[in-house]
């Protein structure tokens, strides 16, 4: 088959919140999950400075913000964010809860994917 397909719905999260997507799809080239947080939730703040990937975020549904480097940009549906990998970043959900996908990938190598996601 030359492509898979996957219901996010179908994917269980981890911690509640976290959907596996490069697990499922059995993507090779990149990293690339979906994070659901409740309203008021924060994300699990960190950098990627020893992974080295760059992280692209992209607001699927409700709002918040993302907090890096401590400052916060304001996020929407249809907003993307690129972080550089040594910058912390920490996502935070509004009143309405925040639905994003997170995509990783070093610049300029090959994707190694991680055992745990």
């Amino acid at each position: 088959m030359s492509y898979t397909l996957v219901w996010a719905a179908d994917v269980e999260p981890a911690f509640g919140m976290f959907r596996k997507m490069r697990r499922a799809l059995s993507a090779e080239g990149f990293g690339i999950n979906q994070i659901e947080l409740p309203p008021g939730a924060s994300g699990q703040e960190h950098d990627e400075a020893q992974s080295g990937q760059e992280e692209v975020y992209v607001v699927l549904a409700g709002s918040g913000t993302l907090r890096i480097d401590g400052e916060d940009v304001a996020l929407d549906p249809g907003t993307w964010v690129r972080v550089d990998a040594a910058s912390t970043r920490l996502p935070v959900a509004g009143a309405d809860g925040l639905t994003f996908i997170a995509v990783g990938g070093r610049p300029g190598h090959a994707f190694v994917p991680r055992t745990n996601l």
